[in-house]
């Protein structure tokens, strides 16, 4: 499908759009951890019930990804993503005013399909109408929505519900989606480009359900593996995801061997510099979201501090991050590529000093700046290298492996972690245990980044110039 050219001043309100429903849906990923003991007084669900309504979002939202991108593929990225967010702000007011346990549970489970339908769109989108430098600088933006939103969340999440609006208690975390939704939805509505015209495909419905099962069997019990002390049925589940994972792939060549259209095009993770970088992106931003969980807990447990104090803590690594996007751009190309591993060379010293030192206070801000600079260098041009290193015409299959690898990453991420640092006696001892911990996964990041590197290197200098004129001519479809 190619996209019609975009103007520039219309390619900055598109971007102003995609980055906000980025930005929201990753906020509702964290705000709900710090109104968890305001519902529990409201609600009084069980201990079960309270686990669901802040992991079923994570759940439905990880489940879909992969077929939310395949759908703004054949239904379109406008379409879908407009869909996604009237979807998102219908749940998240059902959240709001949810009288029950069980209606909060299932408009939470809504609220992260309907987020799965539209953050897709987020990165196809920057693929199919921006190039060369403009994209950098978009998907340097999105990396700090990325990153920002989940920290927002914390900290909007504590104003809100200390707050108290109205006397609606833990309420306003979600209502505050629907004004701000109505707005978004409004804006991209004239924002938007229209999806060309063209011949829809038929949505591989075997692929969903096999794909589907395989991330879920994979997610539930990460999400809830830790607080339920890892009985027998999460390694059950576990195991299974294995051989669902493995029906999914056959079925999807079966699909392609027949000319159908496949869920997942496999000829993306073939590609050495796709599967590299993805394993790197996964084990960095795998120890962010688990640090926001383990950071919490000792800030608070370790260092006698409050709830406010561990959120606004964390306001240094954003700003660092944001920092590190925008600047790229502005540096030459060798710089850019060797971006990944001096970042998360940095990433993996700021870790290893804040465990060690117990840094506090302005010591801890300082280096969780430099953490988050670390991050900012490395997660922004392995974008670049993924978006660059596949045609326009997989963008959909790209930004739906791309999003599942970080929500898997993510609670991999938190449950190893997590289980590691309430394992340990002593918040002090384990502090430095996973911090450790995340200092040694950077490295191996490094090294996944390294690999990537060399594999985009030689996809360059392997490329006939006949070759190269053709992956140059589809990206800029």
């Amino acid at each position: 499908m190619t996209a019609p050219p975009t103007p520039p001043v219309r390619r900055a309100g598109m971007l102003a759009v995609l980055l906000t429903g980025q930005f929201m849906v990753n906020v509702d990923v964290s705000i709900v951890n710090v109104a968890a003991p305001s519902i529990q007084e409201g609600l009084r669900p069980s201990a079960g019930a309270l686990e669901l309504v802040i992991s079923g979002y994570t759940l439905a939202y990880a489940m879909l990804l992969i077929t939310g991108a395949r759908l703004g593929e054949a239904r379109g990225h406008r379409r879908m993503f407009l869909l996604g967010l009237a979807a998102f702000v219908v749940a998240s007011l059902a959240c709001g005013l949810a009288p029950v346990t069980g209606a909060l549970v299932a408009a939470r489970l809504a609220q992260g399909v309907a987020g799965a339908l539209m953050i897709p769109q987020v990165l196809s989108g920057i693929q199919l109408h921006f190039t060369g430098r403009a994209r950098v600088r978009a998907q340097g933006l999105l990396a700090v929505a990325l990153s920002g939103g989940a920290v927002a969340g914390q900290v909007l999440g504590g104003v809100l519900v200390s707050a108290d609006l109205f006397g609606l208690g833990w309420r306003p975390i979600f209502l505050v989606n629907v004004p701000v939704g109505i707005v978004l939805l409004a804006a991209g509505v004239r924002l938007l480009p229209r999806d060309p015209g063209g011949g829809r495909t038929r949505l591989d419905l075997g692929g969903v359900a096999l794909l589907s099962g395989a991330v879920l069997f994979a997610v539930v019990p990460l999400l809830f593996g830790r607080e339920a002390g890892w009985p027998p049925w999460t390694w059950v589940s576990l195991a299974a995801s294995g051989p669902a994972l493995v029906a999914f792939v056959r079925r999807q060549r079966r699909v392609a061997a027949r000319g159908g259209a496949p869920l997942l095009n496999l000829s993306v993770l073939a590609r050495p510099v796709v599967a590299w970088t993805l394993g790197a992106l996964g084990a960095a931003t795998g120890t962010y979201y688990a640090m926001l969980f383990v950071l919490a807990l000792y800030v608070q447990d370790g260092l006698g501090r409050s709830a406010l104090f561990s959120g606004l803590v964390l306001v240094s690594w954003v700003a660092a991050f944001g920092v590190a996007g925008p600047l790229l751009p502005r540096m030459p190309a060798r710089v850019v590529a060797l971006g990944p591993i001096v970042g998360y060379l940095i990433l993996a010293a700021a870790y290893f000093t804040i465990g060690l030192a117990h840094a506090d206070g302005v010591a801890l801000v300082v280096l969780l700046g430099f953490g988050g600079f670390g991050l900012g260098l490395g997660f922004a041009p392995q974008l670049g290298r993924l978006t660059s290193g596949v045609p326009a015409r997989l963008a959909p299959d790209l930004s739906g492996l791309i999003n599942t690898n970080f929500q898997l990453a993510g609670s991999a991420g938190l449950a190893v972690f997590g289980t590691l640092y309430l394992g340990v006696s002593g918040p002090r001892h384990a502090f430095t245990v996973v911090m450790t911990a995340f200092g040694i996964t950077a490295l191996a990041a490094c090294g996944a980044a390294l690999l990537g590197g060399r594999a985009a290197r030689a996809d360059d200098q392997g490329s006939s110039p006949a070759r190269r004129a053709a992956v140059t001519a589809s990206s800029l479809e």
